[in-house]
C-alpha cells in the first residue's frame, strides 16, 4: 500500500532578503511516510520547525531541497514542483488544513464558512449545508450564531468554527495545527472524536498537539522534528 504522504530528504531554510540575504535554516533532510488511517504527531521543542513542516505539507512553503509527495486520487503529486492549479485541486479535494487561527472573509456567516470546503469540492448545496449544521451543533456553536460572521466570535468559538470547516469534507489527508488550542474540555473531546472518526474512514493525519491528553488519545506515533544544527553543516 502506497503512503498517503511521503517526505524524503526534506530541507527548509528561509532567506531574509531585507537583512542582507541572511539564511535561517529550519530543518535538514527529514524523511516521513504517513499511511491511510494513521495519525502522526509532530513532536519536539518550540522552534524546531513543526509548523514549518506542516505548512510544507500543505505547499504553503516550497522546499529548499527534497520532496513532498501526496496521493491525490490515483495520482502522486510532487508538491514542490506542482503547478498552482494542481496545488489548488489537491487542497480542494485531498488535503484539509486546520490552522491555529481562523482566517475568513469578514461578514460571511459562520454556516457558509463551514459549508464552503464541501461546496467547492462539488458537494450539493443542501448536503454541504447539512454537514455544516451537524458540525456546528457537535462543536456547541449556538444556532443563533450561525448567521453571524465568526470574526465577531470569541477566540474559542472561532477555533470551533475553524475545526468544523476543516472537517466539513472527508479529506483523505488532514493537517492539524493545534486544533484544540483555546478549547474547553468538552469541546476538546469532540475534536478527539472527530479525529478518531477521520482515522476510522482511512484519513492520513499529521498534527501538532501540545495537549498531552489529546496527543495520547489520537496519535499512533510521534515524529521527532529536530532543529537544524549549525555544527552538523
Amino acid at each position: 500500500m502506497a503512503p498517503m504522504i511521503s517526505v524524503s530528504a526534506l530541507s527548509k531554510e528561509f532567506t531574509l532578503h531585507t537583512q542582507g540575504g541572511a539564511r535561517i535554516p529550519v530543518f535538514d533532510r527529514l524523511d516521513l511516510e504517513v499511511m491511510a488511517g494513521e495519525c502522526v504527531c509532530l513532536h519536539g521543542p518550540s522552534g524546531t520547525g513543526k509548523s514549518t513542516l506542516l505548512r510544507s505539507l500543505y505547499a504553503n512553503y516550497k522546499p529548499s531541497s527534497g520532496h513532498v509527495r501526496v496521493l491525490h486520487g490515483k495520482d502522486i503529486v510532487e508538491l514542490g514542483s506542482a503547478e498552482p492549479w494542481q496545488i489548488i485541486e489537491v487542497r480542494r479535494r485531498t488535503v484539509g488544513y486546520v490552522s491555529q487561527f481562523l482566517r475568513v472573509i469578514p461578514r460571511v456567516p459562520a454556516l457558509e464558512v463551514v459549508a464552503e470546503p464541501a461546496r467547492l469540492a462539488g458537494v450539493p448545496e443542501a448536503e454541504a449545508q447539512n454537514r455544516a449544521r451537524t458540525l456546528l451543533k457537535r462543536l456547541n456553536i449556538p444556532e443563533r450564531l450561525w448567521s453571524l460572521a465568526p470574526t465577531t466570535f470569541s477566540g474559542g468559538e472561532q477555533q470551533r468554527v475553524n475545526v468544523a470547516r476543516g472537517f466539513a469534507l472527508d479529506y483523505p489527508i488532514l493537517l492539524l495545527d493545534e486544533p484544540t488550542a483555546s478549547l474547553d474540555a468538552a469541546n476538546r473531546q469532540v475534536v478527539v472524536e472527530l479525529i478518531k472518526e477521520a482515522k476510522a474512514r482511512g484519513a492520513a493525519i499529521v498534527g501538532i498537539f501540545h495537549d498531552m491528553e489529546v496527543r495520547e488519545a489520537v496519535a499512533d506515533r510521534l515524529f521527532e522534528v529536530t532543529a537544524y544544527r549549525r555544527d552538523a553543516a
